[in-house]
């Protein structure tokens, strides 16, 4: 049988000719024919679900770096005796390396993860780049070929969604003059995720009804929100009727949680109850990944803090 997985090839381009190159760059399609090797490699068959997968409308995942495991294979198992369905898998570290410190580009390396969620039964939920929480997407030069790396190391991973934050230096509320340089770039992510059959989730900082405006201007199916409640929480916003207001079919995954402080089960400003009807009542189902809500007198206690959000979430989603 084939295999017909894609990855993506660009090279670098000068500030000067980025935008211009932009479409060309998200064009640049390879479409290799794997070995049966190389799928076995990746360790997943593609009409393989597992036990967590099959029953759950709603499931629950935990971030690898918040979990103090970033690319590390021990956090399989770690998810799992905390009782989550998944892990969002971050990139790895940006800082000023020309593309994220990513080694699941390592087939050696990419096996490992592979056979770790097989054997723990943790599903890998989305890949994340985390790094641009810190970093500006519509200013650093390779952000193409960052995109390419994500994109070609879901499409190995067999993974559908990628978590994009905009991040401090992309906050358009405080930023507005880099709009245009954040769409174009999300119009050439979008063209080169919709190539590949995934999805980029991105967080931005701006309320609801502002996010649909900019997913209208980006305009590509394969660009959707990564809605956070963090974010409408701490500015004051209704959190039910801002996922109202994006809809289902905008709305790929959530960052369930608030900033730290306090457990999920003890934060009075989610009523998560209401929650659980609104996203009902929507008709959305997938993945709630838990991000933070760590209690804020022992915020390094993973196992108590990731535990106890987990046991919460599924008391009320499953």
């Amino acid at each position: 049988m084939k295999n017909n997985v894609r990855t993506f090839s660009s090279k670098p381009s000068s500030r000067r000719r980025f935008i211009g190159s932009a479409m060309a760059l998200a064009g640049m399609a390879v479409l290799p024919s794997w070995s049966r090797q190389n799928r076995e490699i990746t360790g997943t068959k593609e009409t393989g679900k597992s036990n967590r997968e099959m029953h759950q409308r709603y499931k629950i995942g935990v971030c690898d770096w918040m979990l103090l495991k970033r690319q590390k294979a021990g956090a399989f198992k770690l998810a799992e005796e905390i009782d989550a369905d998944g892990l969002e898998v971050d990139m790895g570290g940006l800082g000023n390396r020309t593309t994220f410190d990513n080694k699941l580009l390592d087939p050696i390396e990419r096996n490992k993860f592979m056979e770790e969620s097989k054997k723990y039964d943790i599903e890998i939920c989305s890949i994340a780049m985390s790094g641009f929480y810190a970093q500006s997407f519509a200013e650093r030069e390779t952000v193409q070929i960052m995109l390419r790396d994500t994109i070609n190391t879901m499409v190995m991973m067999h993974v559908k969604t990628a978590f994009l934050p905009l991040g401090v230096k992309g906050d358009l509320i405080q930023h507005p003059e880099l709009r245009p340089a954040i769409i174009e770039r999300l119009k050439m992510a979008g063209r080169m995720a919709e190539a590949a059959d995934v999805t980029i989730g991105i967080e931005t900082a701006l309320d609801a009804t502002a996010e649909v405006q900019l997913l209208k201007d980006i305009d590509s199916p394969a660009v959707k929100s990564y809605f956070n409640f963090a974010n409408a929480l701490q500015n004051s916003r209704d959190l039910c009727q801002e996922m109202k207001t994006l809809g289902k079919d905008l709305i790929c995954q959530i960052h369930c949680t608030d900033e730290d402080g306090v457990w999920l089960e003890k934060n009075t400003r989610i009523n998560m109850p209401e929650v659980r009807k609104t996203l009902d009542d929507m008709g959305w189902n997938g993945w709630l990944v838990i991000e933070r809500s760590r209690d804020a007198r022992n915020p390094h206690d993973v196992r108590g803090n990731f535990g106890a959000n987990v046991k919460f979430l599924k008391s009320i989603f499953q």
